[in-house]
């Protein structure tokens, strides 16, 4: 099935959502501005797209290309899929059911709602979210939009790989983080090893780590502060083998510089990033991964559905 999930197939897919979705910005920064000296940084970002966070890229392509029954359609969610597929169904006219476990932020809650869509809150996790919304398509008929282990969703998040090397086609490496594995499936099988793409996990949640290392898809710890992005318990069946043939290694950071990395990037940027969107950061920012010297890096800040803007700006006025 990976055999569909390929270049031609991304561009493809990126002339039938580019209506939808922003070609969001990349920023080129000297790295001694975020105490990486000696370092020229690209950061891509994709906090800045509809919805706030590359998931939109993903739904817009389920909802143009799939056939929606009457019932419509529905998802799970830690929280920034569920908005995205809200929103293209918003914009769609297509009804949305989302579920989201008690992890999700309000921020993310608050995102759904806006959106208009149907939003059930229960579970401790993601896959709590995700059995009350596979029994809700099977009851329903409604459409299932899954956040990261769908052709669909591989392909839509892999225009952004298409994006970035458009913008900065110099690049020798991108960093990016981890969840299910939507993102970096489709930035890895856009770039093919042509460019190195490195998984940043968090140490709680560490689900293509422990993949790898058992040869498959394995249940892993579902933790850490970026729990409602980037811990689903293990990695799509989709996006393994691209990641086993085309990600070159798993990076672990921990919590503590992710927030530490959130803070880096509002300091010298004013990029409010949620705790899942600067954890590609927080590997280089942490010295998880060390950039050679003349290395051109490339990281993703994936997301900026948080409440943590009014805290950042205020210790900007302090």
């Amino acid at each position: 099935m990976t055999a569909a999930i390929d270049r031609a197939a991304i561009e493809r897919i990126h002339g039938v959502i580019a209506p939808y979705i922003r070609r969001t910005p990349v920023v080129d920064i000297d790295g001694a501005d975020v105490g990486l000296a000696g370092h020229r940084l690209t950061i891509k970002l994709e906090l800045l797209q509809r919805a706030g966070s590359f998931k939109t890229r993903g739904a817009f392509t389920h909802l143009l290309t799939r056939d929606v029954p009457p019932a419509g359609v529905v998802a799970a969610s830690g929280g920034n899929h569920g908005a995205a597929v809200a929103f293209a169904a918003m914009t769609l006219n297509v009804p949305a059911k989302i579920f989201v476990p008690t992890v999700s932020s309000p921020a993310k809650i608050a995102r759904i709602r806006s959106s208009g869509a149907d939003l059930v809150v229960g579970g401790e996790r993601y896959a709590d979210a995700l059995a009350a919304s596979e029994a809700w398509a099977a009851q329903s008929g409604a459409l299932q939009v899954h956040a990261f282990d769908q052709i669909e969703t591989l392909l839509g998040q892999g225009t952004l790989g298409l994006e970035l090397e458009s913008q900065a086609p110099d690049l020798d490496t991108v960093l990016v983080a981890v969840g299910g594995g939507g993102l970096i499936g489709g930035i890895a099988a856009w770039y093919r090893g042509a460019t190195r793409v490195i998984a940043v996990e968090p140490e709680g949640a560490p689900t293509l780590h422990d993949a790898i290392e058992a040869g498959r898809p394995v249940d892993a710890p579902a933790g850490s502060i970026a729990a409602d992005s980037l811990a689903p318990r293990r990695v799509g069946e989709l996006m393994f083998p691209i990641a086993r043939a085309h990600v070159e290694r798993v990076v672990l950071v921990t919590d503590a510089a992710i927030r530490t990395a959130q803070h880096a990037l509002w300091d010298a940027l004013r990029i409010v990033a949620e705790p899942g969107g600067a954890a590609a950061f927080a590997a280089l920012h942490s010295g998880a991964y060390a950039p050679r010297a003349g290395e051109r890096v490339g990281v993703v800040v994936s997301g900026g559905n948080t409440t943590i803007g009014d805290d950042f700006a205020a210790a900007g006025r302090n």
